[in-house]
């Protein structure tokens, strides 16, 4: 008895996180191409925090219990020290708070 238990419950595959390019996206969904198609996707970002992911950058979906939700796309590399936290937009506008307490908006110190 406790085999099958052990067998039923360890065998069943539990859905799993995929990654895939934004095929489109606007301020209410998104929609991502994988080894399938996830389309209406809500966003799964910080509270404060609203974004609507460029066309061609690598996303991550997240399946749910009443369907999926992308968790943002898979971030580049930036020169960031620890601790660092940059927003950025795709023309080109940051924003940097440095760890020594300045803040950098595009480039310039204040």
């Amino acid at each position: 008895m406790w085999l099958m238990n052990y067998i039923t419950k360890n065998s069943i595959a539990l859905p799993s996180a995929v990654k895939g390019g934004v095929k489109s996206s606007n301020s209410s969904s998104i929609a991502v191409v994988s080894s399938g198609e996830h389309k209406s996707l809500k966003s799964c970002l910080p509270y404060g925090i609203a974004s609507v992911p460029p066309t061609g950058e690598c996303a991550v979906v997240l399946p749910l219990d009443d369907g999926e939700v992308s968790l943002g796309v898979v971030a580049k590399k930036k020169s960031l020290e620890e601790g660092e936290i940059m927003l950025f937009s795709k023309g080109g506008a940051s924003i940097v708070l440095k760890n020594d307490g300045r803040v950098l908006i595009n480039g310039k110190e204040f």
